[in-house]
């Protein structure tokens, strides 16, 4: 089978707001979409890391920089396409990253997949906008006001960087948005909106 790779943070795991556990197989959106593309021969893996970056190390939490795991794709064969969801993390206060900073690590990102298959079947997701509380104590205080206003930024600097490298995009935030248990994260629905608009974005699923 034809192999789709979801590669992302939290929303990719599929983290239930408030509460840090996960949503089952069938509300994630990750689970969604493998249900809608199995009987059309692909099958969708889940990479999704909680905390994950694109380039930036957490000086608290190792093994984050998403660009460091993208290796252990170099020797699958039957990678078709990639659907790619990072930059949350990237706007945390501790990494004082600009929005065309966290761009610069989306493209090592996808300097890494296109070296594994074609630009256009790698889809590239921007973040969902994160709450304009979010970085109060009981939700994310590793965010702040600013990590907002940064986060807004990242829809139009990845649209950009996708359009000049030949890569689909879709934004999140045109589909879904997040609890307001937390700020950050999708709610079920978000997972179903979510989905149906990665199948709409994705060309190379067009006979799905």
């Amino acid at each position: 089978m034809k192999q789709i790779l979801a590669f992302g943070d939290s929303n990719t795991w599929g983290l239930v707001p408030g509460t840090g556990e996960r949503y089952p197989e069938h509300v994630r959106w990750t689970g969604i979409l493998r249900k809608a593309v199995s009987k059309s021969g692909y099958t969708v893996l889940e990479d999704g890391v909680c905390g994950r970056t694109t380039v930036f190390r957490d000086p608290f939490r190792s093994g984050l920089r998403g660009v460091d795991s993208i290796a252990q794709y170099q020797k699958t064969d039957s990678l078709y396409a990639v659907i790619l969801m990072l930059g949350t993390n990237d706007c945390k206060t501790v990494f004082h990253a600009s929005p065309e900073q966290i761009g610069r690590g989306l493209e090592q990102c996808l300097d890494r997949f296109e070296a594994l298959i074609p630009a256009g079947r790698i889809l590239v997701i921007s973040p969902l906008l994160l709450g304009r509380n979010v970085w109060r104590p009981e939700k994310d205080p590793d965010f702040d006001r600013h990590s907002v206003e940064t986060c807004s930024a990242l829809k139009g600097i990845y649209a950009a960087i996708a359009q000049k490298r030949g890569n689909l995009f879709l934004a999140a935030s045109d589909h879904a948005a997040a609890s307001p248990a937390d700020d950050e994260h999708l709610n079920a629905e978000g997972h179903e909106k979510l989905a149906a608009a990665i199948l709409r974005a994705s060309v190379f699923l067009s006979r799905v």
